[in-house]
């Protein structure tokens, strides 16, 4: 599918066939190009939970208020961030760069995030939204749908996936053939109130 058109075309899509999947080569093609996905200091710090037991998709559900796609979609990716990767065997992120390279970032590395509690955690959320966009656009070049939720209880989540210290979790994203449709789009803002040129 073309990007313009996958783009336009993705939907956060809550129903989803029960008996639909998605093969294994497909999932694998999606997480590939997840994998690509841009973050700071290339330190790639998601992490992904594929809830593949229906005993943990139930318990899911029940944090996820009863959200019926927890359990109906063929797939459920956790989207979570070591937060603390920075400091976890660093040089491996450049590991294919000269030493002269890895010399200068790996300092600017710890300078960057050392005692920056905050900004780490900011770091961790937006290379889950990068993560997650590169999931769901994928999945619709191929054909499937997806939806990126926010709606769940984090700490019982949390305690399901046994989630480790100094990590987050940035959102869940559904994946799969479509039972129906989604909604048309609710409303779309006009891209003269969005854009400035500048300054505000």
């Amino acid at each position: 599918m073309n990007l313009f058109t996958a783009i336009e075309q993705r939907r956060a899509v809550k129903h989803y066939d029960p008996e639909g999947s998605v093969s294994e080569a497909a999932f694998n093609q999606i997480m590939d190009a997840v994998l690509l996905s841009p973050t700071s200091y290339n330190i790639q710090h998601w992490r992904f939970i594929r809830v593949t037991d229906p005993e943990i998709r139930e318990q899911i559900q029940a944090a996820a208020w009863g959200q019926a796609q927890v359990t109906e979609a063929a797939e459920l990716i956790i989207l979570c961030a070591d937060t603390q990767a920075w400091r976890r065997d660093p040089q491996r992120y450049w590991a294919n760069t000269p030493a002269e390279t890895q010399a200068v970032m790996l300092p600017m590395l710890e300078a960057f995030y050392a005692g920056k509690d905050q900004l780490q955690r900011d770091e961790a959320m937006r290379s889950c939204g990068i993560a997650a966009q590169t999931l769901m656009l994928s999945a619709k070049a191929l054909g499937y749908d997806t939806c990126p939720m926010i709606g769940f209880d984090s700490e019982q989540l949390a305690e399901i996936i046994h989630l480790p210290e100094g990590h987050l979790i940035g959102m869940m994203i559904t994946l799969g053939p479509a039972a129906r449709a989604a909604n048309p789009r609710a409303g779309q803002l006009p891209l003269d109130e969005l854009l400035r040129e500048n300054r505000f």
